[in-house]
């Protein structure tokens, strides 16, 4: 592993009532590629 560019620990949101990120913690090093897949709530 390299060096680390991003580290988020115990994240939390949310969007009106409804809870979408709940306790993340994530380190991102460097050439990792991250994506979050779920419903994007679209109508």
């Amino acid at each position: 592993m390299g060096e680390i560019i991003l580290s988020c620990k115990d994240l939390y949101k949310k969007l009106g009532k409804k809870q979408i990120l709940k306790g993340v913690s994530v380190n991102l090093y460097q050439g990792d590629i991250l994506g979050f897949i779920g419903p994007n709530g679209a109508r």
